[in-house]
C-alpha cells in the first residue's frame, strides 16, 4: 500500500463511516481497485479509530454530560444511557473474543461477500424505512419510543453481525432501532455513540499486543490513513448526521443494492 492509496482509503473511510453504506465494504472495494491483497486488519482498525476520534470531538458535549451524570454515583438518565451502551456491547464483545479469526478470514474473501452483504444492507434499510413509515402514519407526529434495554440489545446484536464487510454498521443499527420503534433522532445518536468503546478498545489491544508494529502496512501509511480518516470524518460527522436523520433510507438502500450488484457481477465476469 502506497501513501497515496492510504490517503484515498482514509478519506473513503471518513466519508462513509457515518452513512448507512458500509465503510468496511467501501474499504474492501477500494483495496480491490488498487490491487491491494492483504487480510491484515491493522489499517482498518486504524482508520476506524480515527473516525471514532472524530465522533468524540463532535459529540464531546453529550459525552461530558453522560460522564457528569455517571460520577454522581446514582441512577439517572445519563447513567442509564451509559448502561444501555454497555448492554449493546455484549454481542460485539463475544464476537471479538471468540470469532476474531473468522472475521479476519472473511475480510480477505473478496468482493462477492461484500456485494452480498451490501444487498442485505439494502434490504434491511428498505424494510426498516417502510415499516417505520407505516408506524408513523398510524401515530401522531413526533411519536416514538426512547431507547430501552431490549432496543439496546437488539442494536448490539446488529452491530456484532455488521463486522462483515459490506454489512453497514450504522445502517444495521439504525434500521434495527427503527424496527424497535425508537425515534430516528434518538436511534441515530445512540448508533454513533455505541461504537466508541468497541473500536477504541480494539485499537488499544492492537497497539498493546504489537499488531500495528507487525502489520504488513507501513507506519507512514497507517499514519496518513489515520489523519485522512479523522479530517474527513470530522466533516462527514457534522454534515452527514443531519442527512441520515432527515433523508429517506430508501435512497441509501438503492445505492447499496447497485454497488452490491456491481461487486457481485465483477466477480462473475
Amino acid at each position: 500500500m502506497s501513501w497515496f492509496e492510504a490517503l484515498i482509503l482514509g478519506i473513503v473511510q471518513g466519508l462513509t463511516e457515518f452513512l448507512p453504506v458500509s465503510s468496511s465494504g467501501h474499504l474492501a472495494i477500494g483495496k480491490a481497485l488498487f490491487g491491494i491483497e492483504t487480510s491484515d486488519l491493522s489499517f482498518e482498525v486504524a482508520v476506524h479509530a480515527a473516525t471514532v476520534l472524530a465522533t468524540l470531538v463532535v459529540f464531546w458535549k453529550d459525552i461530558l454530560r453522560l460522564l457528569q451524570d455517571l460520577f454522581k454515583f446514582r441512577m439517572n438518565d445519563g447513567t442509564k444511557y451509559i448502561l444501555l451502551i454497555l448492554v449493546s456491547m455484549i454481542p460485539v464483545f463475544i464476537v471479538g473474543v471468540f470469532f476474531k479469526d473468522y472475521v479476519e478470514d472473511i475480510f480477505g474473501s473478496g468482493l462477492m461477500v461484500v456485494g452480498c452483504c451490501l444487498v442485505v444492507t439494502s434490504a434491511l434499510l428498505f424494510l426498516s424505512e417502510t415499516l417505520s413509515a407505516r408506524r408513523a402514519a398510524k401515530a401522531s407526529a413526533g411519536d416514538g419510543a426512547q431507547m430501552s434495554w431490549k432496543s439496546a440489545l437488539w442494536m448490539g446484536l446488529a452491530q456484532s453481525v455488521a463486522v462483515l464487510p459490506g454489512l453497514s454498521r450504522s445502517g444495521s443499527t439504525i434500521a434495527t432501532g427503527l424496527l424497535c420503534g425508537v425515534k430516528r433522532e434518538e436511534v441515530t445518536r445512540f448508533s454513533f455513540l455505541m461504537v466508541l468503546i468497541p473500536i477504541l478498545g480494539e485499537a488499544f489491544l492492537d497497539a498493546v499486543g504489537g499488531d500495528f508494529a507487525a502489520s504488513s502496512v507501513g507506519g507512514l501509511q497507517l499514519a496518513i490513513g489515520f489523519v485522512a480518516a479523522f479530517i474527513s470524518g470530522l466533516f462527514a460527522c457534522k454534515v452527514m448526521i443531519a442527512i441520515v436523520k432527515k433523508a429517506r433510507l430508501r435512497w441509501f438502500a438503492l445505492y447499496c443494492v447497485l454497488v452490491g450488484l456491481a461487486c457481485i457481477i465483477s466477480t462473475l465476469v
